[in-house]
């Protein structure tokens, strides 16, 4: 169990430091391309629904049965829908519109300007607060995966990770403009992150240490319930917005064409008594 738990905190790192990534992207370049940004949402949202759909719901129904498969994946659907609903997933709005007010120099233009910082710095640490939430029943992910398969496991980090790049950003952008702080914004968004490795540990440490393979099957169809509705819910909403509706589509499907083929050739290169 503890080698399990080692392999699956490694890849939840993996995970969730991405969001660092996306913080650095904001100290280097104040205006990060939201267009980029959107692309890699979609491309991740391909990589997701891959997962979700033809791997872990797949198995979950060849595994248990019909019914018992399909009950698991909307009892994952369900679960994470409940967590969006009172934590929402936050936006990467435009923080600028108050920029023009610094030339104002009378007093009114530097309180309105002072009370601005302070909603956006409230802003950011709520959405850092969000994310840290979010990104806890990732970790849960990413653990139940690497039960799985060292395959399932690093498919699902990787998901998550291209995922975590913009809210690193939905993190940083907003801290680093009330406060003027690179470190500020750059550390605020990496201990978000760092919920994932926590969720790996303490799901990691409750769990017993052989689960029953019909539990096991079913928990990574709720996994895949539970990634699904990441992905539809969250993921395209923010594609569409940045990158425009068909180039978040192309971005989709060469996702899940990319995860497809990813799938294919490490199952012929590794030898057949690997466990994947």
């Amino acid at each position: 169990m503890d080698s399990q738990i080692l392999v699956a905190l490694g890849l939840s790192m993996l995970g969730g430091l991405s969001t660092s990534l996306g913080a650095l992207l904001v100290v280097i370049n104040q205006s990060p391309n939201l267009k980029m940004l959107g692309l890699l949402q979609g491309f991740a949202a391909g990589l997701m629904l891959s997962i979700s759909f033809f791997d872990l719901a797949h198995n979950a129904i060849n595994s248990i049965g019909f019914l018992k498969g399909n009950l698991w994946f909307f009892a994952g659907v369900i679960f994470f829908a409940l967590i969006a609903n009172f934590i929402p997933e936050p936006t990467l709005a435009p923080i600028s519109s108050a920029k023009g007010k610094k030339k104002d120099g009378d007093d009114r233009g530097k309180d309105i300007m002072k009370k601005h910082r302070r909603q956006v710095l409230f802003s950011g640490i709520i959405t850092a607060v969000g994310i840290s939430l979010h990104n806890f029943p990732e970790g849960m992910a990413v653990f139940l995966g690497s039960m799985k398969g060292l395959r399932v496991g690093l498919n699902l980090a990787l998901a998550i990770a291209l995922h975590n790049i913009p809210e690193g950003v939905a993190v940083a952008l907003p801290v680093y403009f009330a406060t003027q702080s690179k470190w500020q914004a750059f550390k605020l968004a990496t201990l978000s992150g760092l919920a994932e490795p926590l969720g790996v540990i303490i799901v990691g440490y409750l769990f017993p240490s052989s689960l029953n393979p019909e539990i096991l099957e079913g928990l990574l169809g709720a996994v895949g319930g539970v990634m699904a509705f990441l992905t539809l819910h969250e993921m395209l909403p923010l594609a569409f917005d940045y990158a425009g509706q068909k180039r978040a589509v192309k971005a989709v499907f060469f996702g899940m064409a990319f995860m497809s083929a990813s799938l294919y050739f490490l199952e012929r290169s590794l030898p057949a008594d690997m466990s994947l």
